[in-house]
């Protein structure tokens, strides 16, 4: 039982970052119906930003903070100077254009920083607080935990209390009409990449730390977890991707807890491929009206 519960808490704990990560993935694909396969690279490069202010600093706080603005001037650049220009002729379009910008960031950043581990800490311990002779959650647990439920919240206020938020739905979902209201739909998709890439960008400070430690492919395992977190959930939906996080972060803990580490990718890949089967549209989808 003790073992069970320790499963589970650890499940949760990860869960929450699947969960933002997912949210980045959903954010994207509503504003833009693309797939980003490049917001793992994104997000480790935010974290290699990170490494170095504190290193220059001697501050972990500073380094968080640089890694978040990082992600939301990278996120607006890469939709400004890339995803602008990628033809909507074909989705495959994007999808070639975010798989390249993925070789390109992970070989510029082994250029710069190398292809060793570099060390990655965190401003809270780890070891967990025992109740009644049960490890439970640690301090970094309870601060992750926090850290996505401030940004789920601010999400969802962004999205459904503010003036600006209402423009990126609606840029979103109508772009033409929206354009004739006198909605900046291209300031509006930007806005929602930059998002997406300080969401990513949370992630990745928050997850890379419980792994090996920096490298420019930390995060590719990350982005199958979340990318199969938002599919469960429904890539239209924000609050399937909370849920798909946290089902997913549960799922692999279980089996990697009981079976072993590494039967965890295959069960990644057997939960997605159930998923896409039974219901491709994900648990969370809204049904739609068949058209004659």
């Amino acid at each position: 039982m003790d073992r069970f519960v320790f499963l589970t808490l650890d499940g949760l704990s990860r869960g929450a970052v699947y969960a933002a990560f997912a949210l980045a993935l959903v954010l994207i694909w509503r504003a833009a119906r693309v797939v980003n396969f490049a917001q793992g690279a994104m997000a480790v490069a935010t974290a290699y930003v990170a490494y170095s202010v504190s290193a220059w600093t001697g501050s972990y706080w500073l380094g968080f903070l640089a890694a978040l603005v990082a992600g939301l001037l990278l996120g607006a650049l890469v939709e400004v100077a890339v995803i602008r220009f990628v033809g909507h002729d074909s989705p495959l379009n994007a999808v070639i254009v975010a798989l390249g910008l993925v070789l390109l960031i992970q070989a510029v950043l082994g250029m710069v920083y190398g292809n060793e581990f570099l060390p990655a800490t965190t401003a809270f311990s780890r070891t967990g607080y025992e109740i009644g002779g049960l490890a439970v959650l640690s301090p970094y647990d309870l601060f992750v935990f926090g850290a996505v439920a401030v940004v789920v919240v601010g999400l969802a206020w962004i999205f459904t209390r503010t003036a600006v938020g209402l423009r990126m739905r609606a840029a979103a979902f109508a772009p033409e009409v929206s354009r004739l209201l006198g909605v900046n739909v291209g300031g509006m998709l930007t806005l929602g990449w930059a998002l997406a890439a300080g969401v990513g960008a949370l992630a990745g400070m928050l997850i890379i730390p419980t792994g090996l430690g920096l490298h420019p492919n930390a995060m590719d395992l990350v982005f199958v977890s979340a990318f199969t977190a938002a599919v469960v959930g429904g890539l239209d939906s924000p609050p399937g991707a909370v849920v798909g996080g946290l089902a997913v972060g549960l799922i692999l803990s279980y089996v990697g807890g009981y079976l072993g580490s590494d039967t965890t990718g295959l069960a990644v890949l057997v939960l997605l491929l159930a998923v896409l089967l039974v219901r491709p549209g994900g648990l969370f989808a809204a049904t739609v009206a068949r058209r004659a």
